[in-house]
């Protein structure tokens, strides 16, 4: 069995991307394909589960169960987590039943931190890039959320979370969250001088520290970004790196052949990538077997960055 056999005996939220980015099926067998995340699989798990109160487990970004006790890990099953979850899958956001969820959404769930609605977004900037990607791609308004992150950018082109209490650097972690924000934003609304602007100056963020090398020495900021995890929640690694450039329609250049050798690097024997460095925390259901195991969504991610690194980008760019 080939590797692109393996991906499309799956669910379907992963052979339609894989149809799409991998293979050459006609537009209306990916859209056929695609429509059936919203009945099947994982895509229907996750809608069945939204609660009478227009949330998932009781809560805007932790659980309802969390606001009462300390959870020793970050759990991944309150609203904000699920609807990106549903974003990475692919549910599509025209259909009948996204647009049912994400306005019961808009309606009732409210960030802890104050009670804002959650369109309005948070405080913290890696939240609010999540929040601009979700509203984006959902068709919700979200300009105000936008013009507070163009407005907490750092000096030297990313962003942090931590900006409030001192940083003048950047966080990896907070800046992709923004970044993948600010370009679902663009697709939606076709874009913006500022905000293109402000998005490439946070790509050369990435770009200058070959996507996981500090600046100031030449060193790995943090090992773990060299294991790939997915879904990668609010962390960084260097696929999701890759994966963002991808999408952006970036043309690869000599500062991500360090980050193209470690993904090739992680490839299998058998031609598949592993499962790596999950993220500790409560979640709806597996989706694959865990740590060192086979992963199919991490061999369909590094098998469309290498097909982007060796021939360019789409055109035009895609997901």
């Amino acid at each position: 069995m080939t590797e692109t056999e393996w991906l499309l005996d799956s669910d379907p939220s992963i052979r339609w991307q894989v149809m799409r980015d991998l293979g050459d099926a006609p537009e209306e067998v990916v859209a056929a394909e695609r429509a059936r995340v919203t009945t099947e699989g994982w895509g229907a798990r996750l809608l069945a589960l939204q609660g009478e109160d227009g949330q998932w487990d009781g809560g805007t970004y932790f659980p309802g169960w969390a606001a009462t006790s300390e959870p020793a890990d970050q759990p991944w099953t309150a609203t904000t987590y699920t609807l990106l979850l549903l974003r990475d899958l692919g549910l599509d956001p025209a259909s009948e039943e996204a647009r049912r969820a994400v306005a019961q959404v808009r309606d009732n769930s409210k960030w802890e931190e104050a009670g804002q609605p959650f369109f309005s977004g948070e405080v913290e900037p890696c939240i609010n890039g999540m929040t601009v990607a979700l509203g984006s791609y959902f068709g919700q308004e979200i300009r105000g959320v936008v013009d507070r992150l163009l407005g907490e950018q750092l000096s030297d082109g990313g962003w942090n979370c931590w900006a409030e209490d001192g940083s003048t650097r950047s966080s990896f972690h907070t800046t992709i969250c923004v970044l993948e924000g600010l370009l679902e934003h663009e697709r939606a609304t076709g874009g913006s001088a500022d905000v293109t602007a402000s998005r490439l100056r946070g790509q050369e963020y990435l770009l200058e520290r070959g996507l996981l090398r500090r600046l100031s020495t030449g060193e790995v900021v943090d090992p773990d970004w060299t294991l790939f995890s997915f879904p990668t929640r609010w962390h960084y690694d260097v696929l999701r790196g890759l994966d963002y450039l991808r999408s952006a329609g970036v043309v690869p250049d000599e500062r991500c052949a360090e980050a193209i050798e470690l993904v090739k690097k992680r490839r299998r024997e058998d031609g598949r990538w592993p499962l790596q460095n999950t993220h500790p925390g409560a979640v709806h259901f597996a989706m694959e077997e865990g740590d060192d195991e086979p992963s199919r969504w991490n061999t369909f991610r590094a098998l469309r960055v290498l097909d982007w690194y060796e021939h360019g980008p789409a055109v035009p760019a895609s997901r």
